[in-house]
């Protein structure tokens, strides 16, 4: 099997401080485009939402995790990342494409409920690795012991009544 060409050192420098870098961007550029075409599985798409500061639609190509019959974004990066200051300040309004668009409304999840679903992520996303200190297998204890670290959203159309992850799984 070929080896990617960074190693997991090269590719946590790629989005130092949270933010990527020339490649990072480029990379970044190419795949919102490459994703939103719906070549890929489901669960590889790009999001768009309404900068914060400019105003303009910015795309974010990211994969999703799917955990009890819903679709999560896990923010790799951590609290600072751009998508999640901008989603926060959409109040949650976005676009997310895959080959169509759809508008969606993402819902954050409160710390105490996103450990079984950063593990997921984990499980399921293999470029978000590198920037999450726990192995994809490890027991959740040391999930909740990150999850302050690591916004997830879960995607609901935007017609969608907000729910909470304990009401999913009763």
């Amino acid at each position: 099997m070929a080896r990617w060409p960074y190693n997991n050192d090269e590719l946590r420098a790629m989005y130092r401080g949270g933010r990527g870098n020339a490649a990072a961007r480029r990379f970044a550029r190419f795949w919102a485009y490459v994703l939103s075409t719906g070549l890929f599985p489901r669960r590889w798409v790009t999001l768009e939402v309404v900068g914060r500061r400019t105003g303009r639609v910015t795309r974010f190509p990211l994969g999703m995790a799917d955990w009890m019959g819903d679709w999560y974004l896990v923010s790799m990066l951590g609290n600072d990342c751009n998508w999640v200051r901008n989603v926060r300040a959409a109040g949650g309004l976005a676009t997310i494409r895959h080959r169509h668009a759809r508008a969606c409304r993402l819902i954050e999840i409160p710390v105490a409920e996103r450990a079984p679903i950063l593990r997921r992520y984990l499980q399921k996303v293999p470029g978000a690795r590198p920037h999450l200190p726990v192995d994809p297998h490890a027991p959740l204890a040391e999930f909740e012991a990150i999850a302050a670290r690591y916004p997830a959203f879960r995607v609901e159309d935007a017609v969608t009544p907000p729910r909470t992850v304990k009401e999913i799984a009763t």
